[in-house]
């Protein structure tokens, strides 16, 4: 401030000394008197001009008068003006000074004001993009921060929340003077308890304010519809911020607030999807349990009663076969749960995949071993184009998908049907086909079919209904895998299941 009153007071002098220059030179030339005032009022327009201040403009126009009084006017070298007419000229020369100094004053004042308004929409429109880039509620606010402290060229202090009060300060200082002592620390117990007690009231505290005034830093508080989100502290320093400053920080903190309501909302709008999400799968699954599960339940049971009631008058084909039915329901129960379980850990991310490079063919000859005991009453082959087909994989749940796809190619068709196991390389990629002969999957479900809990209505060749689990799971240990998994048309009745694997490639040791 003293620099700028310095330079303020030599300009304004500098500009009188040389337009009393130019009036002797203009008298030396012959020329009137009325051509040194005006270049006096000339004088005048650029001290308004070039100081920062009225009043240099104000007292540029009395000695602008006097000057001219005391050098130009008769008796010359004194401050005295006797006749009317001089007088008249003088009190004119003063007031044109003034009106012109002052209308110059306002000029700059009002393109002062555009510019920092052109400016200051510059900055916000750059400060939403850089939130609306942020995302996170952290991140929202630390960008704010960083252009406060950028624009301001002050320290800023940011204090996030954790719901129950104020976090530990992280502090900006990047863009602001380093000077060898900034002053307190934002974390010591005074600036922390103004801090605190901005976010705990949602108004200004600290420095500059009535409320703990003799912290170093002006608390303000970021908030939106009640709800404060954080706070942020502009260190003072020697010298306050100007109302252009202050204005620049509101409509920083505005939107910073703004956008952190919007995040807080729209994670608020996840948060109860994903309840209703989580609802509705716990209303589908025991909706299905109960339907399901009833009928191997009520067949293990049915069947047991008549193995204790009945035992001895039975013989041993009918027994045989009883206890067939009952292991048959058993393992489809034991199934069932098998991806009950596995597609809640697979959706949940709680599955931890065990990746090692493998050989396909030896994968798919361990699933065949885990197969349905029904699959005698179809005729099954595997087949490989090529040899060593390696893909990187976590073999039991790959196993798993084969299982539950062979499985399915067993109940949906009729005995005597024709299964399919196809493994070969393509593009880089391991793919597995399970193809069968059986009536197909119409094209109004091949959409569909991977949604848990969908099935087509068909029942299967044993008479028990699927609670549409199994795809959803194949689904989403491809996806796990980084592979894809595809029905498609077989020539000319049945499905195709296709699974793409990345492939591994093949390196021989000698």
């Amino acid at each position: 401030m003293k620099h700028t009153k310095l330079a303020d007071t030599l300009k304004t002098a500098a500009v009188l000394a040389l337009t009393t220059a130019i009036g002797f030179l203009l008298e030396a030339m012959g020329l009137s008197q009325t051509n040194v005032i005006t270049v006096y009022i000339l004088g005048v327009l650029v001290v308004a001009a070039v100081t920062s201040s009225r009043w240099y403009s104000t007292a540029a126009s009395l000695a602008s008068v006097l000057l001219f009084n005391y050098i130009f006017t008769e008796p010359m070298f004194v401050l005295k003006a006797e006749d009317a007419g001089t007088q008249l000229t003088l009190l004119i020369t003063f007031l044109a000074a003034v009106f012109t100094s002052t209308y110059t004053v306002q000029i700059k004042e009002k393109a002062r004001l555009s510019q920092q308004d052109a400016y200051r929409s510059g900055v916000i429109l750059d400060t939403s993009q850089i939130l609306q880039k942020a995302g996170e509620p952290d991140g929202i606010l630390f960008a704010a921060a960083t252009q406060l402290n950028k624009l301001l060229k002050r320290d800023i202090a940011c204090f996030q929340t954790d719901g129950n009060g104020i976090l530990p300060p992280v502090s900006f200082t990047d863009c602001s003077p380093h000077p060898g002592s900034r002053g307190p620390s934002p974390d010591t117990l005074e600036e922390m308890s103004a801090a605190r007690k901005c976010y705990m009231e949602g108004n200004e505290t600290g420095a500059a304010t009535s409320i703990l005034s003799t912290a170093a830093f002006h608390y303000l508080p970021v908030q939106s519809a009640g709800t404060v989100y954080g706070v942020i502290g502009i260190r003072m320093g020697e010298t306050e911020p100007d109302d252009f400053e202050n204005s620049l920080a509101i409509a920083i903190l505005n939107q910073c607030a703004t956008s952190m309501e919007k995040e807080f909302i729209s994670r608020k709008r996840e948060e109860e999807t994903a309840m209703a999400k989580a609802e509705q799968l716990r209303s589908n699954l025991l909706r299905s349990m109960s339907h399901d599960l009833r009928t191997p339940l009520t067949s293990i049971s049915g069947n047991a009663g008549v193995l204790l009631k009945d035992a001895g008058t039975l013989d041993e084909a009918h027994k045989h076969r009883i206890y067939s039915d009952i292991y048959d329901d058993s393992m489809w129960l034991i199934s069932l749960v098998e991806n009950l379980l596995s597609i809640t850990r697979m959706e949940g991310g709680a599955v931890q995949l065990h990746m090692e490079t493998e050989l396909l063919e030896e994968v798919i000859d361990e699933a065949m071993r885990h197969v349905n005991r029904r699959h005698e009453n179809h005729s099954i082959h595997v087949t490989q184009e090529g040899d060593y087909i390696l893909a990187c994989v976590d073999a039991q749940l790959i196993i798993q998908v084969i299982t539950n796809l062979v499985d399915n190619a067993i109940k949906y068709t009729p005995d005597g049907s024709s299964i399919t196991i196809k493994s070969y390389k393509d593009n880089g990629n391991a793919v597995i086909e399970v193809s069968d002969n059986g009536p197909g999957i119409p094209d109004e479900s091949k959409d569909r079919i991977f949604q848990m809990f969908y099935t087509t209505g068909h029942k299967s060749a044993d008479g028990k209904r699927g609670m549409g689990l199994g795809l959803p799971l194949c689904r989403a240990i491809l996806n796990a895998h980084k592979g894809t998994i595809e029905v498609l048309d077989n020539t000319p009745s049945g499905s195709i299941f296709r699974l793409t694997l990345p492939a591994e490639e093949v390196s021989f040791h000698e």
